[in-house]
């Protein structure tokens, strides 16, 4: 009889309207903090694979100018490296027709052009992380507050009986509790999901530096060539 009592569906059930608000939003931010979490993975596994595929066409020896086409006529439109360089060689060719511009000017432009292509990507692949770090830090909170809250209404309904006893209190911080293990089973999976695809934006972010970089040395080469 107390297993069925204190079963996790009848102390939601029965607990005060403002811990299962709590819960509510609770398993509304886990709903939609694992979605995310689904997402990115997904996104940061496709601009690995999108990366890799890039530098090994990138590297094979081809002509750049073909490349560049190549990728101007995709419907779909380039990410990650290959909107990069597809950046950076569009403003390469466009300064190059300019007959006053010297090597070090064009491929200051070029570099802009990059960067600005560089910002727009890390802004894609960091989307809905900083939601993942706010479920993850505040989730703990809200749980705790659903249980104090709980506690306290536990505890003052004990002023209406003539003895206390555990029996009676016991069901009232159980449904309590409840609060705060739904707001770390909210939080748990966002913290490591977080830190997780934090560290590999990071090394996206250092891999298309380096290839910016790489590929600078390439065109200052051509140009003086």
């Amino acid at each position: 009889m107390m297993t069925s009592d204190l079963s996790l569906l009848n102390l939601i059930l029965h607990a005060s309207l403002v811990v299962q608000l709590v819960l509510l939003v609770l398993l509304l931010a886990s709903i939609i903090s694992w979605t995310m979490i689904l997402d990115r993975g997904r996104v940061l596994a496709k601009a690995r694979r999108t990366a890799t595929r890039f530098e090994e066409q990138f590297w094979s020896g081809g002509d750049l100018s073909a490349l560049y086409k190549e990728l101007s006529q995709d419907k779909q439109g380039s990410q990650g490296l290959a909107s990069i360089f597809r950046a950076g060689f569009k403003e390469y060719l466009r300064m190059r027709k300019i007959e006053d511009n010297d090597l070090a000017a064009i491929l200051q432009g070029t570099e802009r052009s990059m960067r600005v292509a560089l910002s727009r990507e890390m802004d894609r692949l960091e989307t809905n992380l900083a939601f993942l770090a706010t479920v993850g830090s505040t989730s703990p909170y809200v749980g705790l507050f659903g249980t104090v809250w709980g506690i306290m209404q536990a505890f003052h309904a004990l002023g209406n009986v003539e003895q206390a006893t555990l029996a009676l209190v016991a069901p009232g911080i159980s449904e309590a509790l409840v609060a705060t293990a739904i707001g770390l089973f909210a939080a748990i999976p966002a913290v490591v999901a977080y830190n997780r695809y934090a560290n590999q934006v990071e090394r996206l972010n250092n891999r298309y530096d380096e290839f910016m970089e790489e590929f600078s040395t390439l065109l200052q080469r051509q140009g003086r060539g």
